[in-house]
């Protein structure tokens, strides 16, 4: 029970803790509900590349549909019945998926994370929040209508949008949400706070894969998928009201330390905050960290976004709802606590770099279990991806408090933006690897150096990552240019480390 060491913090923390977890479930299920429709959508809107897919209830014969390359070879094959068991049609992959899938969602997602991160500390975040989650609700709901392609793209990008007056969507769900976290929370528990809130992940991504199939196959007024777009968008505008009276913004203690920063960071510029917020991201440290978390992000992305494609293709007479509507739930919740918790235990004990140690060990130890998922068969290869799970998502958590425990408070909302511009941007667009690597090789084996290969990449990155934090232990020379982490003692303080930080804007604002 002590991974859930955050209980202590009190009733209300906790309450909101589940509030923000509430909104990043639906964010994720609003999200990934198109990866788990997409097969019947593509064949109903048209778009996309055309492969040789089983016909459902038609008996199937020796050959797998799959194997056949072309349209010729796929009509041919017929059972014993010499019934054709097979057809031609859109299998919901492609460079028009993958797109609206990768770049189209990513891009403007993740520029638009930028601008809210450092507008943040101007803001009522709680408000933020809530408006974010009605109205990227809202395009999920309206995806349901569309009819062309284009519709598609458009409610996409309407998802991943924000601009400052017209638009808050999902780019503001997370900067807002762990700078509320941090806010609510000591640090003794924070990691293992930021892991719960990222059951969110897990279960808004398993929500998709039961609603999407499911929800597709009972047909509901013989709509199929649409329904599945319907029945996600409705809780979010349900969830956005709850959050908008009852969360309360939290306030600084008035002449703390944290309610001088907050003042000084009020005062300061655009300009001066994207400076600020820019400057941990020059050292080598944070270089190496949002490095390791691309590449382990892409392998998260592309998981994420061809998981259902591949079974549909391989293993076209499986429920994958039965299996994945769960296991991403038990075994992501599991890791993200668990890794919050270990990685709390183990910074009391050594100091920052315990953390770090997390992230390289549970992404090399759950490559291979995620190999087996692409290369057993139903059912093994289900089970393998429950250790796949648990172990490889104990850093996703670790990662994100590590940032914030690198920048002082006054930048913790803009440096987690810079983060996840950054991870997003290079990870979020790796599903365009996925179709030339399909048509170089085939769609398992482009998966498996994407998917299992990216962890182990990630976990190199991340023990390189280690050793230069470790290495960037230089006294400050100048005020215009404090080190990321200054002595061995300041990775336990970061009391002090955030005093020198205060001391030096009310400097700065001085001299102004």
């Amino acid at each position: 029970m002590r991974a859930l060491g955050f209980c202590q913090a009190g009733p209300y923390p906790v309450y909101v803790l589940c509030c923000i977890l509430l909104t990043y479930l639906l964010n994720q299920l609003d999200r990934y509900i198109l990866a788990i429709v997409i097969q019947p959508l593509a064949q109903d809107v048209h778009f996309g590349d055309r492969s040789c897919l089983p016909r459902g209830s038609v008996e199937q014969g020796e050959a797998q549909c799959h194997n056949a390359s072309s349209q010729e070879s796929c009509l041919s094959l017929q059972n014993e019945n010499e019934t054709r068991y097979c057809q031609w049609d859109y299998d919901g992959n492609g460079w028009q998926y993958q797109i609206m899938a990768g770049p189209v969602f990513i891009l403007i997602f993740t520029f638009t994370g930028i601008f809210i991160g450092f507008v943040a500390d101007s803001v009522n975040r709680k408000n933020f929040l809530a408006v974010s989650l009605f109205l990227w609700s809202l395009m999920t709901l309206l995806m349901g209508f569309a009819k062309h392609y284009w519709h598609l793209v458009l409610l996409r990008f309407g998802q991943g949008i924000r601009s400052c007056v017209l638009f808050h969507s999902e780019a503001g769900c997370t900067p807002f949400a762990v700078s509320l976290i941090v806010d609510y929370f000591p640090k003794a528990v924070r990691g293992s706070a930021v892991g719960f809130y990222n059951w969110g992940i897990y279960a808004g991504y398993s929500m998709s894969y039961a609603v999407g199939n499911y929800v597709t196959r009972a047909n509901i007024l013989g709509q199929g998928w649409r329904w599945a777009f319907f029945l996600s968008a409705i809780p979010g505008f349900l969830v956005s009201t709850i959050i908008l009276l009852t969360v309360r913004e939290p306030s600084p203690v008035e002449g703390s330390d944290e309610d001088s920063k907050t003042a000084l960071t009020h005062r300061l510029t655009l300009r001066q905050k994207v400076l600020r917020g820019l400057r941990p991201f020059l050292r080598p440290p944070l270089l190496l960290l949002c490095l390791a978390g691309s590449v382990r992000n892409a392998g998260g992305y592309v998981w994420a976004y061809n998981t259902q494609v591949y079974f549909n293709l391989y293993h076209s007479g499986v429920d994958v709802g039965r299996w994945l509507s769960w296991i991403p739930l038990v075994g992501g919740c599991l890791g993200a606590v668990t890794g919050g918790f270990i990685s709390d235990q183990m910074v009391k004990r050594s100091g920052l770099y315990a953390r770090v140690w997390v992230l390289v060990f549970s992404q090399v130890a759950a490559a291979p279990f995620l190999a087996g998922a692409l290369w057993l068969n139903p059912p093994v290869c289900f089970l393998s991806l429950i250790p796949a799970n648990i172990i490889g998502e104990m850093g996703i958590g670790v990662t994100l408090t590590i940032i914030v425990e690198l920048v002082s408070p006054s930048i913790r909302t803009p440096a987690v933006a810079i983060y996840i511009f950054i991870i997003s941007n290079i990870g979020g667009n790796a599903p365009l690897l996925v179709t030339p690597l399909t048509k170089l090789w085939t769609l398992r084996v482009a998966l498996l150096a994407l998917c299992p290969g990216m962890y182990v990449a990630g976990s190199l990155l991340f023990l390189l990552t280690l050793f230069v934090l470790r290495w960037d232990q230089k006294p400050v020379s100048d005020e215009e240019s404090r080190p990321l982490l200054g002595s061995e003692s300041s990775l336990t303080d970061h009391g002090s480390m955030d005093q020198w930080e205060c001391r030096k804007n009310s400097r700065d604002l001085q001299q102004e």
